[in-house]
């Protein structure tokens, strides 16, 4: 079953002026069920573009969008919401940090539903965040009631995931969701995330800076250059991928340049 069906999205920026950029041009993918896709590319090639435009964030000049079955292309980011989850690079961008733990878990719950006038935080939810913060394993179901600007950058994110996935989303967008955070934390995030979309079957789309992690998560691996797909690995090809054979697929790029070390980890 087809989750995420891409159909020759096209983008440009500013067009027509001289800061006229090209970031998607024609791409086309499709996710499965289940599927966990990692993008790779160098700054500039389209990446955080594609998730911006599956999201709802940005409108595409061409091409088509379809969730689960359906056309998304007219439906605006918070008519997403119903079916997209996800999880962005800066830590404080997935929460509310005026609110407890357990407020924005209750909003998370109530993702791209009517919500109505409601007790936020019953009985039955409250248990149902303890037992979900537990399997963080990072004592936050101890702090129901603390504000989640006092969480550590790593916390956050941790309870992002959890919030992402909360509502079991149709498509999982992880947009460089550890690039903030120090070596320590982002393994601890990494490990959270490849735990949480295996439990919960998630059909997810992760963007990273990061070889090793792309190749350490995710049953494929798509390369990006230039708002265009142009390496692509199913699962029994990824088992094989070594970071220096992703530098040399980079190497075969006509014009690229590899000048970001990040991607090695």
């Amino acid at each position: 079953m087809t989750m995420l069906a891409i159909d020759g999205i096209s983008k440009t920026f500013f067009p027509g002026t001289v800061n006229e950029r090209r970031a998607l041009a024609g791409v086309d993918l499709r996710l499965g069920e289940g599927d966990f896709v990692t993008v790779i590319g160098s700054n500039g090639a389209g990446k955080s573009t594609l998730l911006n435009a599956v999201a709802g964030r940005i409108s595409v000049d061409a091409g088509r969008i379809d969730i689960d079955g359906t056309t998304v292309n007219k439906l605006k980011e918070h008519q997403r919401a119903r079916f997209v989850g996800r999880v962005f690079q800066d830590p404080m961008a997935g929460t509310a940090p005026d609110l407890t733990i357990e407020q924005n878990l209750s909003l998370a719950l109530l993702r791209g539903k009517r919500r109505g006038l409601r007790r936020g935080v019953t009985k039955a939810r409250r248990e149902r965040f303890v037992e979900e913060l537990t399997s963080l394993e990072l004592g936050l179901e101890n702090r129901l009631k603390a504000k989640v600007g006092l969480l550590s950058g790593g916390q956050r994110q941790a309870l992002s995931l959890l919030m992402a996935g909360f509502t079991h989303p149709r498509i999982l967008l992880l947009d460089e969701h550890t690039a903030a955070l120090d070596p320590q934390r982002a393994a601890l995030v990494t490990g959270l995330t490849g735990r949480i979309v295996e439990q919960g079957g998630l059909t997810t789309l992760m963007v990273t800076h990061n070889m090793e992690q792309a190749l350490a998560l995710g049953n494929r691996l798509i390369m990006m250059h230039e708002g265009r797909i142009v390496f692509s690995a199913d699962a029994q090809t990824k088992r094989q991928l070594t970071v220096e054979k992703l530098l040399a697929e980079f190497g075969k790029i006509k014009g690229a340049s590899f000048d970001d070390r990040a991607m090695l980890g």
